[in-house]
This record gives C-alpha cells, sequence and structure tokens, in this order.
C-alpha cells in the first residue's frame, strides 16, 4: 500500500514536471514570435527615421552652403574696401613725404647760402677785431703819454680809489649797524640786568685789613706785652700778626695782610683776656683752638654759601676755599659775599634769557676761587681759579667762565658772558669797593693820557668815578665815518695798559663848529 502512494506521488511529480517543461517551452517559442514581429517593425521605423535624417541633413547642407557664400562675399568686398583705403593712405603718406624732402632739399639750399654769407661775414669781423686791437693799442699808447702813468700803475690808482670808497661806505655801514646793534642789546641788557639787581639787592660795608680787639682796661696792655715782650713776641711769631698797642685807650690793634691769620689772632687775644691766664704757653693753647674755630667756622661759612645759591656737587675742598673767601676782601668787598652776589645775579640773567641757570649759578659762585689762595699760591686769581677747578674735576663750561671773567680769554659761552656782566655790575654798583685817593687820581691820569695819545684827539674828561671817559675829536683830523675805530682803538689800549674794576665806558664826541664875525 505505501509502495503505490510512493509510486503515486512520483508519478504525480513527474507529470508536474513534464507540465511545467511543456508550458516553458510554449511561453518561449510564443515570446519569440512576438520579439520578432516588434523587431523587424522597429527596423522599419528606424529606417524611416534614417531616410528622414538624411533628408533633412542635405537640406540644412545646402541652406549652410547658401550662407557660407553669402559670407564670404561679404568678406571679400570689405577687405577690397579697407584695402582700397589703405592704399590711398599709403599714396598720401608718400605724398606728404615727397613735399617734406622738397622742403628739405630748398632749406638745405638756404642754410648753404647763409653759411657762405657768415663766413664772409666772420672773415669781415675778424679784420674789424684785428683793426679794433691795433686803434685800442695805439690809444693806449696815447692814453700813457697824456696821463704818464702804465697800465699797471693805472690799476693801482683806480683800485686805490675804489678800495678808499668801498672803505668809507664800509665805515659807514659799520657804524649804521653797531648803533642799531648797541641801542637793540643795550636796551635788552639793560631790562636783565636791572630786573636781577632789584631781584638781589645787598648792602655792603667796606672791610678793612686791621682788627680792633676792646680791652677791659689799659693795665691789660701790659699784661698782653709781657715780661720783656714775651707774650706779644710769642702772639705775633705764631700767628704771623702785627699787634699795634699805642696811645688809643682801651683797644689793641691788629694787622695782617692775610686776613685768616687776623681772625685766630683776634679770637685769641678774646679767650686770653676773658680768661685772664697769659703766658707762653697758654697762648699756644689759645692761639690752636681759635685755628680750629676758624676752620670749622670757614667750613660753614662755605656750606652756607652753597645753600644759599641753590649750588650743588662742589668737592669738599672748593667748598672749604669758599669759606676762607670769607675773609678776604677785595678793595674793601668781601669777596665770598661778591661771589654770592654774582652767582645770584648770573642765575637770574640767565634764567630770563632760557640759559642753564644752574651752570650760570655755579661758575658765578666759585669763578673768584683763586683769591682764597692768592696769599700762598703766586698767580694771578685768575690761572689759580682755573687749576684748582681744573683741579677738581669743574665742568670745561665753568672753567672757561673762570678764565674768561677778567677778559683774560674772549669768552665763547653765553654763561661766560653772563659772569663777567654779573661780576662788572656786583663790583660796579655804589658802595660795593673803594681804593685810596692816590691810586685814584693815578688811575684817572693814566685813563686820560691813553685817550690823549691818539692822533685827533682835542680833549678829554674822565668822568662817573672813572668808568666813563669823554673824548672830544678833531673834525678836520677824524672824519664821522672813523669815530667807531678811533672808540675801538682806544678801548683797545685801555684794556691793555690800565688794570680797573668793572668797566670803561668811551665816549668819542665830533663837532664842527663855523664861526664868523659881523663887522
Amino acid at each position: 500500500m505505501e509502495v503505490s502512494i510512493f509510486w503515486c506521488i512520483i508519478a504525480g511529480f513527474l507529470g508536474l514536471l513534464v507540465g511545467g517543461i511543456c508550458f516553458f517551452f510554449i511561453g518561449v517559442s510564443y515570446r519569440r514570435k512576438v520579439a520578432e514581429a516588434e523587431l523587424g517593425s522597429a527596423e522599419e521605423e528606424a529606417k524611416k527615421i534614417v531616410s528622414d535624417a538624411i533628408k533633412t541633413a542635405e537640406s540644412k547642407k545646402k541652406e549652410a552652403l547658401v550662407d557660407a557664400k553669402d559670407e564670404i562675399h561679404k568678406l571679400k568686398q570689405e577687405n577690397e574696401r579697407e584695402l582700397k583705403e589703405r592704399r590711398s593712405a599709403i599714396q598720401k603718406q608718400e605724398h606728404r613725404l615727397q613735399q617734406k624732402e622738397e622742403s628739405l632739399d630748398r632749406k638745405l639750399d638756404n642754410f648753404e647760402k647763409k653759411e657762405e654769407v657768415l663766413q664772409n661775414k666772420l672773415k669781415e669781423a675778424e679784420g674789424y677785431l684785428e683793426e679794433s686791437k691795433q686803434l685800442k693799442a695805439r690809444e693806449l699808447e696815447m692814453l700813457e703819454r697824456i696821463s704818464g702813468l702804465t697800465i699797471e700803475q693805472a690799476k693801482e690808482h683806480l683800485l686805490s680809489i675804489l678800495d678808499n670808497e668801498l672803505r668809507h661806505e664800509k665805515s659807514v655801514k659799520i657804524a649804521q649797524y653797531e648803533q642799531q646793534l648797541k641801542e637793540e642789546a643795550e636796551e635788552k641788557a639793560k631790562q636783565y640786568i636791572s630786573l636781577a639787581i632789584m631781584r638781589c639787592a645787598s648792602d655792603y660795608v667796606a672791610e678793612a685789613t686791621v682788627s680792633v680787639v676792646p680791652l677791659p682796661n689799659d693795665e691789660m696792655k701790659g699784661r698782653i706785652i709781657g715780661r720783656e715782650g714775651r707774650n706779644i713776641r710769642a702772639i705775633e711769631s705764631q700767628t704771623g700778626v702785627d699787634l699795634i698797642i699805642d696811645d688809643t685807650p682801651e683797644a689793641i690793634t691788629l694787622s695782617s695782610f692775610d686776613p685768616v691769620r687776623r681772625e685766630i689772632a683776634r679770637l685769641s687775644l678774646e679767650h686770653l683776656i676773658q680768661d685772664g691766664r697769659i703766658h707762653p704757653a697758654k697762648i699756644e693753647e689759645s692761639i690752636e683752638k681759635s685755628r680750629k674755630e676758624v676752620e670749622q667756622k670757614i667750613k660753614q661759612d662755605g656750606e652756607r654759601a652753597i645753600i644759599s645759591t641753590g649750588v650743588h656737587g662742589l668737592h669738599p675742598e672748593i667748598v672749604k676755599l669758599l669759606g676762607r673767601m670769607r675773609y678776604r676782601t677785595s678793595y674793601g668787598q668781601n669777596v665770598l659775599a661778591h661771589s654770592i652776589e654774582v652767582s645770584q645775579l648770573a642765575g637770574m640773567m640767565a634764567s630770563e634769557i632760557g640759559a642753564d641757570a644752574n651752570l650760570a649759578r655755579r661758575a658765578g659762585l666759585i669763578h673768584d676761587i683763586g683769591k682764597a689762595l692768592t696769599h700762598e699760591v703766586e698767580g694771578s686769581h685768575v690761572n689759580i681759579g682755573v687749576e684748582i677747578a681744573k683741579k677738581y674735576k669743574e665742568s670745561a663750561d665753568v672753567i672757561h667762565a673762570i678764565e674768561a671773567h677778567h677778559g683774560d680769554v674772549e669768552p665763547k659761552t653765553v654763561v661766560a658772558c653772563l659772569v663777567q656782566a654779573a661780576d662788572a655790575v656786583s663790583a660796579a654798583r655804589p658802595g660795593a669797593r673803594r681804593e685810596n685817593l692816590e691810586n685814584y687820581i693815578k688811575r684817572l691820569e693814566k685813563l686820560e693820557a691813553i685817550a690823549n695819545a691818539y692822533e685827533g684827539v682835542d680833549k678829554c674828561f674822565a668822568i662817573q668815578a672813572g668808568r666813563e671817559i669823554r673824548i672830544i675829536v678833531k673834525p678836520e683830523v677824524v672824519r664821522d665815518d672813523q669815530i667807531s675805530f678811533v672808540a675801538r682803538e682806544i678801548v683797545k689800549n685801555i684794556e691793555k695798559e690800565l688794570d680797573y674794576p668793572g668797566q670803561i665806558k668811551v665816549h668819542v664826541v665830533r663837532e664842527s663848529r663855523a664861526i664868523e664875525y659881523a663887522k
């Protein structure tokens, strides 16, 4: 039973398989027929499309050929027209070039003719030139015979005349410019100096070279002299000061050229008088104590000077020298007070004109530093001051200001000029300095003698205490344009031959007078 079922299943499966195969082959055959039919219709359609395309392409080809022929024709016509235009332009250019060539040929012919004419004229000019040279030579010979001068002599004569004329004009111009500059500079200088003086005005008391020590009674004179003069000899030998004991009641006079020694001696005597014990040992002790006091005071005076002037950075030795100047006088004027005033004046004037005020105050303060050692070192206080400034490394401007403040060298900086002016102001104002009558008269006489020695001077008068000299010249000897030269020469001689404080104004006057009498 099972076997029959199995075979039945196999038979059914085989039947299905055979049926499927048959169906497949039948479908394939059918599709092939349909595809062949479609392929045939597609080929016919393609042939039709190709035929239509060929026909369209041939028609478009014909149209394109016609358009191309038309375009070629147009381009050919345009090229022919452009060619004609270019040929016409070239012909015109050739025509112009031909005309220019003809014009150049004509000009060349004219130039050759003119050159020939110029050559002829040049030959004529050379002939005229040669003739003029001969005429000039004959005229020169004639002029030499008439004038009696050679060419060189005539040149020298003309040059001398021209030189005199130019010198006259130069003198006139110089006088005009000098007058103008003097007026302007004098006005400004007066303004600055007066302002500085008003801001720094101090009183001066003339100092002498002697000191007076008051005594409690006249018996003290004998005690100071001592037995057989041993006390007075001890004081004089140890201090270097002369003690003058005369009939002046209750006073002893100390005399010495060195104010420091005189101050030590004065303090020593005051200590001895106060103590009452006067003998050589006590004198030596008192003098040593006074010397230390004076040295301490010198240091304090120097420090006060730099504080009052606002100058900083000075070497300690320079500060000590400044303090020593407290005991130094010049024509009765205290040198330290003078230096402080010069420092303040120079600083104020420097501030007014925009210069370095600190440098001006520094140079003004130590400009007379050499006077602190003039009793100990040979040479002028200017040279000593320059050496001190160099030794303690002061700046070149300060050294130059010290060297130039009395005109030993020409001032080359603004600071040097300010210090020179401040020194003159401080020394020359009334009451600052004094000198004895005999030296004063001698200086005025020598001043007038220097002026009278110049040729053309008629009269001269020293006025303003010797700070101005008025000179009257002879008008027939000195011309107006020579007045400035006369004044300058007299100034040079005064600076060379005369020593004087401050400055001297030289005033030259020329006046012409005509006098007639009616009869």
